[in-house]
């Protein structure tokens, strides 16, 4: 019996580094992503928008990319602080690119896929806004001005099947300034103040 304990006490240390060096290592990749992602997220509450962009695109260098479903919420937060953060054509093809990765799996978060769509409707819809005040030609904004317009009903169609009554009042809002952008006179919009978020 005390042959046994001795054994086992002895393999003790042996157990503990196959650990460390084994899952112990990812499980350390990943406090190092979530200690990143709480400097990230301080930051955007302070307003801190390039500060907040920058520290989530080091947590997503650190993550393993196996972790998809992690990837995916923080480009999410990655592409909304890249908007705030006046890198709009940035975060546009980021949230394109997000949003058509979810779209194709089937097994992807709908929640998250949601706010993808919601911001690349935003994006899309401040685009447009910044390429009319540019003299862009109506077919070269129109399609970004269409492409808002039916994010915004896609998401106002599914908040009032899901019963979210408030998340389809704003997401019809949304899709009401798209109209009157796309209808709006040059110089018009021109005399208006710049929107923001």
């Amino acid at each position: 019996m005390r042959i046994l304990l001795l054994i086992g006490w002895l393999m003790l240390p042996i157990v503990a580094l196959a650990y460390h060096y084994g899952p112990g290592q990812e499980r350390l990749q990943m406090d190092g992503v979530a200690a990143v992602l709480a400097v990230a997220d301080r930051h955007a509450a302070r307003a801190e928008w390039s500060a907040a962009a920058e520290n989530y695109d080091k947590a997503l260098k650190m993550l393993p990319p196996e972790n998809t479903t992690r990837s995916r919420r923080i480009r999410l937060e990655r592409a909304k602080a890249q908007m705030l953060a006046k890198k709009l054509p940035t975060a546009h093809e980021e949230l394109k690119l997000l949003v058509e990765e979810l779209s194709g799996d089937k097994n992807a978060d709908q929640r998250v896929l949601a706010q993808a769509r919601s911001s690349l409707a935003s994006a899309q819809y401040y685009m447009t806004w910044l390429m009319r005040l540019e003299g862009l030609a109506r077919d070269v904004w129109e399609p970004e001005i269409e492409a808002a317009r039916q994010n915004y009903r896609l998401l106002a169609e599914q908040a009032e099947s899901a019963g979210d009554s408030a998340a389809a009042k704003q997401s019809r809002e949304d899709l009401e300034s798209t109209i009157r952008l796309a209808r709006l006179d040059l110089s018009e919009l021109q005399g208006l103040p710049l929107p923001s978020q």
